[in-house]
């Protein structure tokens, strides 16, 4: 009998000039970037906590301390690798995963395809089961300002 769970990510960066843009394992080319300890790829991010929270393993915060300087500019994939590690060890694997990323501008509908690429190979599984969906706020709150972007994310696990 299969066992599946389910779990859930959320989370916000800021947005300020002069930073990088990286955003599910690739660099966008945008004025802004997104404020963080790490990278602060807020896709990976809520992707991490989707994972780590339906295998009842904390949070992403939890595992990798915003305190703890190793961390300090991290490339997120390298977190998102070790959640994957995780997960495997508690004898789950990736059934799929649901996303949403909240963002006014740039328009991120033409680098999916390349976050979907980088992920799958980052996490080990097939394209298809990474969902990536963009959408703005109609330049309402703190996205429509331009002033930070939010991520959603759920995940479904099993074990085989």
């Amino acid at each position: 009998m299969n066992t599946f769970r389910i779990g859930f990510g959320y989370d916000v960066h800021q947005l300020k000039p002069d930073y990088d843009f990286w955003l599910g394992g690739i660099k966008v080319d945008h004025e802004k970037g997104a404020v963080g300890h790490s990278d602060a790829d807020v896709l990976i991010h809520v992707i991490c906590d989707a994972i780590l929270g339906a295998a009842n393993l904390r949070d992403i915060g939890y595992h990798f301390s915003d305190k703890d300087p190793k961390y300090k500019g991290i490339d997120s994939k390298i977190l998102l690798r070790e959640v994957m590690q995780l997960l495997r060890a508690e004898g789950y694997e990736l059934g799929n995963l649901d996303s949403t990323i909240c963002l006014q501008n740039p328009k991120i509908n033409p680098h999916i395809p390349a976050m979907k690429t980088c992920l799958a190979e980052v996490m080990n599984v097939a394209e298809s089961q990474i969902s990536i969906k963009a959408t703005t706020t109609e330049w309402l709150g703190f996205v429509g300002r331009e002033e930070g972007v939010s991520a959603y994310c759920t995940a479904l696990i099993y074990k085989p």
